[in-house]
Protein backbone atom coordinates (compact mmCIF):
# COMPACT_ATOMS: atom_id res chain seq x y z
CA UNK A 1 0.00 0.00 0.00
CA UNK A 2 1.72 3.75 -1.08
CA UNK A 3 2.17 6.30 1.13
CA UNK A 4 -0.83 9.07 0.78
CA UNK A 5 0.74 12.32 0.09
CA UNK A 6 -0.08 15.46 -1.50
CA UNK A 7 1.33 16.48 -4.65
CA UNK A 8 4.39 17.98 -3.23
CA UNK A 9 4.96 15.15 -1.45
CA UNK A 10 4.11 16.78 1.82
CA UNK A 11 1.28 14.18 4.14
CA UNK A 12 -1.99 14.93 4.13
CA UNK A 13 -4.33 17.43 6.48
CA UNK A 14 -3.87 16.15 9.90
CA UNK A 15 -6.17 13.24 10.99
CA UNK A 16 -5.86 13.66 14.61
CA UNK A 17 -4.40 16.91 17.06
CA UNK A 18 -4.33 17.18 20.02
CA UNK A 19 -3.04 19.84 22.48
CA UNK A 20 -1.40 18.99 25.72
CA UNK A 21 -0.95 20.63 28.73
CA UNK A 22 1.52 18.35 31.08
CA UNK A 23 1.42 19.91 34.55
CA UNK A 24 3.58 21.60 36.35
CA UNK A 25 6.55 22.22 33.99
CA UNK A 26 3.91 24.36 31.56
CA UNK A 27 5.51 23.42 28.66
CA UNK A 28 2.37 22.78 26.73
CA UNK A 29 2.75 21.21 23.10
CA UNK A 30 0.02 20.56 20.53
CA UNK A 31 0.83 16.91 18.71
CA UNK A 32 -0.19 16.38 15.06
CA UNK A 33 -1.10 12.82 13.53
CA UNK A 34 -0.55 11.94 9.78
CA UNK A 35 -2.64 8.80 8.32
CA UNK A 36 -0.29 7.44 5.81
CA UNK A 37 -2.11 4.59 4.79
CA UNK A 38 -4.28 2.13 6.71
CA UNK A 39 -1.50 1.01 8.84
CA UNK A 40 1.20 3.81 9.80
CA UNK A 41 0.85 6.74 11.18
CA UNK A 42 3.55 9.81 11.05
CA UNK A 43 3.42 12.00 14.87
CA UNK A 44 4.33 15.89 14.92
CA UNK A 45 5.27 17.97 18.18
CA UNK A 46 4.79 21.27 17.69
CA UNK A 47 4.73 24.44 19.65
CA UNK A 48 6.97 23.26 22.39
CA UNK A 49 9.45 24.49 24.57
CA UNK A 50 10.46 21.62 26.21
CA UNK A 51 13.91 20.51 24.73
CA UNK A 52 13.39 16.90 26.11
CA UNK A 53 10.14 17.08 23.78
CA UNK A 54 12.21 18.64 21.13
CA UNK A 55 14.67 15.55 21.08
CA UNK A 56 12.15 12.97 21.39
CA UNK A 57 10.91 14.60 17.81
CA UNK A 58 13.89 13.35 16.00
CA UNK A 59 13.91 10.24 17.46
CA UNK A 60 10.83 9.19 16.49
CA UNK A 61 10.31 7.76 12.74
CA UNK A 62 6.86 6.90 11.16
CA UNK A 63 4.76 3.98 13.28
CA UNK A 64 3.28 0.93 12.20
CA UNK A 65 -0.10 -0.17 14.26
CA UNK A 66 2.60 -3.11 15.39
CA UNK A 67 4.17 -0.22 16.62
CA UNK A 68 1.92 1.75 18.65
CA UNK A 69 0.49 -1.65 20.72
CA UNK A 70 4.12 -2.57 21.57
CA UNK A 71 4.12 -2.82 25.05
CA UNK A 72 5.69 0.00 26.98
CA UNK A 73 9.53 -1.46 27.69
CA UNK A 74 9.75 -1.55 24.02
CA UNK A 75 7.72 0.67 22.24
CA UNK A 76 9.54 3.23 20.02
CA UNK A 77 7.81 6.22 21.58
CA UNK A 78 8.70 5.75 24.96
CA UNK A 79 12.39 4.38 24.19
CA UNK A 80 12.21 7.77 22.37
CA UNK A 81 11.49 9.46 24.98
CA UNK A 82 14.10 7.67 27.42
CA UNK A 83 16.57 8.58 24.76
CA UNK A 84 15.86 11.92 24.33
CA UNK A 85 15.62 12.59 28.39
CA UNK A 86 12.06 12.76 29.13
CA UNK A 87 10.69 12.47 32.83
CA UNK A 88 9.38 9.32 33.65
CA UNK A 89 5.94 10.61 34.50
CA UNK A 90 5.65 12.82 31.35
CA UNK A 91 2.39 12.71 29.39
CA UNK A 92 3.36 13.37 26.22
CA UNK A 93 4.77 10.11 25.01
CA UNK A 94 0.84 8.53 26.11
CA UNK A 95 -0.53 11.70 24.24
CA UNK A 96 1.09 10.49 21.03
CA UNK A 97 -0.16 7.22 21.63
CA UNK A 98 -3.23 8.07 21.78
CA UNK A 99 -3.55 10.34 18.62
CA UNK A 100 -1.86 7.89 16.90
CA UNK A 101 -4.34 5.22 17.29
CA UNK A 102 -6.95 7.91 16.72
CA UNK A 103 -5.30 8.58 13.60
CA UNK A 104 -5.91 5.28 12.42
CA UNK A 105 -9.32 5.40 13.69
CA UNK A 106 -8.36 2.54 16.23
CA UNK A 107 -9.66 4.57 19.10
CA UNK A 108 -12.44 7.08 19.42
CA UNK A 109 -11.76 10.67 20.21
CA UNK A 110 -12.23 11.18 24.23
CA UNK A 111 -10.17 13.29 26.25
CA UNK A 112 -7.74 11.65 29.11
CA UNK A 113 -7.79 13.58 32.29
CA UNK A 114 -4.82 13.41 35.56
CA UNK A 115 -6.56 15.18 38.53
CA UNK A 116 -5.20 15.35 41.43
CA UNK A 117 -7.92 15.41 44.57
CA UNK A 118 -8.00 16.65 47.97
CA UNK A 119 -7.46 13.15 50.30
CA UNK A 120 -9.93 14.38 53.11
CA UNK A 121 -7.37 14.57 55.98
Amino acid sequence: ESVISTTNGDPPAPACCMQVKPGICGLDCRIEAYRLDRRTVRLKILESECGQIKRLVTHLGDLSIKAIFTPVTHNPVYRAAEKSGCHASCVIPAALLKSAEVALELALVKNAQLKFEDCGS
